[in-house]
């Protein structure tokens, strides 16, 4: 289950959309759950 809490996501990657824009993917250090942040990652 997704715990919906804003958190810094663990083992990011800087992912291409289909649409050529940058966006990063990683996980929930919590949950494990997906998570998907749409632009550069700071």
């Amino acid at each position: 289950m997704k715990c919906k809490t804003k958190r810094v996501m663990q083992n990011p990657k800087q992912i291409t959309m289909k649409n050529g824009r940058p966006a990063s993917q990683g996980s929930c250090p919590v949950c494990g759950t997906k998570m998907f942040k749409i632009g550069k990652a700071s």
